[in-house]
């Protein structure tokens, strides 16, 4: 079994609010589970108005089928409009 995870430091500039901010995650989440069936939540700094960690993790019998939705998600957050990635990283356990 191979669980893959995939964490993106976002920025949120047009973000006035926690509501709005709020918006734009709760959006990419939604996407995220209903596009490519992997699990996604806000991770770390939930206080802050224009900035996000966002974490999703797929759980898989194949590496590379793991990898290339993770990929996959990469890209759909990559064109998330009201976010920008500041950072990301990748691990397979």
């Amino acid at each position: 079994m191979i669980v893959g995870l995939i964490t993106w430091e976002l920025h949120l500039a047009a973000c006035q609010s926690l509501k709005d901010k709020r918006q734009i995650v709760k959006s990419l989440k939604d996407r995220l589970h209903q596009r490519f069936n992997v699990s996604a939540a806000e991770t770390d700094h939930q206080d802050l108005w224009q900035r996000a960690e966002l974490t999703a993790a797929v759980v898989s019998t194949d590496r590379h089928h793991a990898e290339e939705v993770l990929r996959q998600a990469d890209r759909l957050v990559e064109g998330a409009n009201g976010a920008r990635i500041m950072d990301t990283s990748t691990s397979f356990l």
